[in-house]
């Protein structure tokens, strides 16, 4: 499960950014993650929860926004969604140059420091 390296590595960036901002905790992490990207979100939210254990990123809510898959056809430059599996078929003349326009995305949007760790009270910043 991928979903696992993801995690730590989106903790791992988290924690350090929240360090240097002398941030006592975090309180919200926002994802964008494309369609195309193979990544459940169910499964990197369970692995999330794990990979904080320990950080500043403990107790933190992850909130993802999913970004569908789109591409353009070379040839006639007709715009459309792709799906999942993704159709790489030029709906309107059948071309096979397409470039992918969106769907593979996988980044940290935001973050929110906690002005205390979970549970020690209530106030938050924000960053991104």
């Amino acid at each position: 499960m991928h979903e696992m390296s993801i995690a730590t590595a989106v903790v791992d960036q988290v924690d350090a950014a929240a360090r240097r901002h002398g941030a006592r905790a975090v309180a919200r992490v926002r994802l964008q993650i494309g369609e195309l990207a193979g990544v459940v979100p169910a499964a990197l939210g369970f692995c999330f929860e794990l990979a904080c254990a320990g950080t500043l990123v403990a107790g933190a809510v992850l909130e993802t926004e999913a970004v569908p898959g789109r591409a353009r056809c070379g040839p006639c430059a007709t715009e459309w969604a792709v799906g999942m599996p993704p159709d790489l078929g030029c709906p309107h003349c059948a071309g096979g140059r397409v470039e992918l326009l969106a769907g593979r995305e996988l980044q940290i949007l935001g973050v929110e420091w906690a002005a205390h760790p979970p549970g020690a009270g209530t106030g938050a910043g924000q960053e991104g």
